[in-house]
């Protein structure tokens, strides 16, 4: 029996057979919280590019991600008893590429920021940043610290990320009332 799974586990990796991330075609973007809910906010749209990876674009679902008007500017957010979560677009021009292993620029048009349901205003410091990987046929993200005020600021390099591995520090397993953001088929 044991060397009936090794052996399908080596055709797997041989082969190819592990399903991987399909980057093309629309994909389902989804917050999972810490109750183990998961929420479809919005989805992703993958256009393959010649020279290889693809395109994407980012769009979060009004219907699901609500409008709240906080500090002098409006959000879609997520509203929840523990915490709220909000989406911030990144709001400078940059490459809108990923392929695998390469996942930067996609996790800048994935900015969030979380409040307190009792907190007044935005919290542009409690910034979060999902960290991608490919796990099977899906990318899943861990949320990382961030401080968003820094996107008050141009970037002096607008081809680089905003947000490199310094700029960013783990949060605590299920500190955040979305511990994961999913993008996988529907």
């Amino acid at each position: 029996m044991r060397a009936g799974l090794l052996l399908a586990t080596a055709l797997i990796g041989v082969c190819g057979w592990a399903q991987a991330f399909d980057y093309s075609g629309t994909k389902n973007l989804v917050a999972v919280t810490r109750d183990g809910a998961r929420t479809a906010i919005g989805r992703v749209d993958f256009i393959p590019r010649p020279e290889g990876g693809a395109g994407f674009k980012v769009s979060v679902d009004p219907a699901v991600m609500r409008d709240h008007f906080l500090s002098m500017r409006e959000f879609k957010c997520l509203p929840a008893e523990p915490e709220i979560t909000c989406f911030v677009p990144y709001p400078y021009a940059g490459p809108t590429r990923v392929k695998p292993g390469e996942f930067a620029w996609l996790e800048h048009h994935l900015l969030f920021f979380f409040k307190q349901p009792r907190d007044y205003g935005a919290k542009l410091w409690n910034g979060m940043v999902f960290k991608l990987r490919e796990e099977g046929s899906a990318l899943v993200g861990e949320p990382q610290a961030i401080d968003l005020n820094r996107l008050g600021v141009p970037p002096e390099r607008p081809d680089e990320p905003l947000y490199g591995p310094a700029d960013r520090d783990d949060f605590a397993p299920g500190v955040r009332w979305v511990v994961q953001i999913r993008i996988e088929k529907s």
